[in-house]
């Protein structure tokens, strides 16, 4: 597992430098990313949107596929190792970028689960696939949930891997409008990404982990950078506001929660109190809560992780994952 670890940082050093100094575009158009990717076009407030995927086909199909969703500050190039991994087992591994996200457009549009779930259908139309697992992580698990309730006869089995929204923000989080948050996006930069991801995501700081942060702030140093700023405002405000906690216990396929018991994510947690801070996000709490609300659900614990469980202790994630596929 070290020697994939190894490999996967290899390649994205060779595509973005480690210096902090690297630009991206606002789609990444300049990311090789490390399978082929293919765009899907869709339609939202009368504007055409650019879908970006990745379709990886095994050498050996098991006629079984998997549909990977990424979190809010990452694309599909994250998923990588699994991707290698669940493709050495047979299974054809769709991979989006969520519109809004990764090399996908960034449109100024509303965004809304709902949405989003409809152009991940729309992109299993498109490749004639029915069923599938679907994995979502962070955010993509908030997403994977809603595309579950949404498509109930399309997903066999719902994966969650450390997803956020396991509580409604909205409860205990301050208010904080899309102009508001526009201007903190702005603000963001090497320094500040580098520190909420060792902060937040990682027990410990790796330098295997620096790739994601170049990848993020690249886009810091594009001429477009004030639209992605404010599709990233957007998207903050379609987590807080469209929470699915309340319907966990409406899903009707088998599911896995995947936690990493250190994991204390909140979205707006710089706005908290440390006593606000210590009371909610509690992963190591909010895991078996959530678990016992969704029907039919197998909670996977692991130590010393938090946010990122297919990064930071990759070899039993992987281990895990294979048990439940």
């Amino acid at each position: 597992m070290k020697r994939l670890v190894l490999i996967i940082t290899t390649f994205f050093a060779g595509i973005l430098n480690s210096s902090a100094q690297d630009s991206l575009s606002i789609t990444l158009s300049n990311l090789k990313y490390p399978y082929p990717v293919n765009f899907l076009m869709v339609k939202a407030e009368g504007q055409n949107i650019r879908m970006a995927y990745m379709d990886v086909k095994p050498a050996k199909p098991n006629g079984k596929t998997i549909m990977l969703f990424h979190g809010k500050n990452f694309g599909g190039y994250y998923w990588t190792n699994v991707i290698k991994a669940l493709s050495a087992k047979g299974y054809r591994v769709v991979v989006p970028d969520q519109v809004g996200f990764g090399k996908s457009d960034k449109s100024l549009i509303h965004y809304s689960f709902h949405l989003l779930a409809q152009f991940n259908k729309q992109l299993l139309g498109r490749l004639g696939i029915v069923h599938i697992t679907l994995m979502g992580h962070s955010m993509g698990g908030m997403l994977a949930t809603r595309f579950t309730l949404m498509y109930p006869n399309v997903v066999d089995k719902l994966l969650l891997e450390d997803p956020i929204g396991l509580e409604d923000y909205r409860t205990f989080v301050p208010y904080v409008n899309i102009d508001q948050e526009y201007q903190t996006e702005l603000k963001a930069n090497y320094q500040s990404i580098k520190k909420y991801y060792s902060g937040s995501y990682f027990t410990t700081w790796k330098p295997d982990y620096d790739y994601l942060v170049n990848i993020a702030s690249g886009p810091g140093k594009s001429r477009n950078f004030a639209r992605y700023a404010k599709v990233a405002a957007l998207t903050h405000a379609m987590i807080y506001e469209q929470p699915v906690c309340y319907e966990f216990g409406r899903i009707k396929v088998p599911a896995v929660l995947f936690i990493g018991k250190e994991d204390n994510t909140i979205v707006g947690k710089a706005l908290l109190s440390a006593d606000e801070k210590a009371k909610h996000g509690q992963y190591k709490v909010l895991g078996p809560q959530t678990a016992h609300k969704i029907p039919n659900c197998k909670l996977v614990e692991f130590d010393h992780c938090k946010h990122i469980p297919h990064i930071e202790v990759a070899g039993r994630f992987l281990e895990a994952l294979s048990k439940e596929m």
